[in-house]
């Protein structure tokens, strides 16, 4: 058995429908946001952020070991 198109109109048809399932994917797909375009994290913040907090720890930690003396 051969997958052979019969006819012109036949092989037409066959590129129409292609054509059609390759436009209403790509209109589904308007607007989507790609890979890679998702929000980005304020890395600069988070890192001041976390930089603060452990600098605060340690001075804590620092000055609670003094005052047991």
């Amino acid at each position: 058995m051969t997958d052979k198109p019969e006819d012109t109109d036949q092989i037409a048809n066959e590129i129409t429908e292609a054509a059609r399932v390759a436009r209403e994917t790509a209109e589904r797909a308007e607007g989507t946001p790609q890979p890679g375009e998702g929000k980005k994290w304020p890395l600069t913040k988070i890192g001041i952020g976390i930089g603060s907090a452990a600098l605060a720890a340690a001075v804590i930690y620092a000055a609670r070991s003094r005052n047991k003396r």
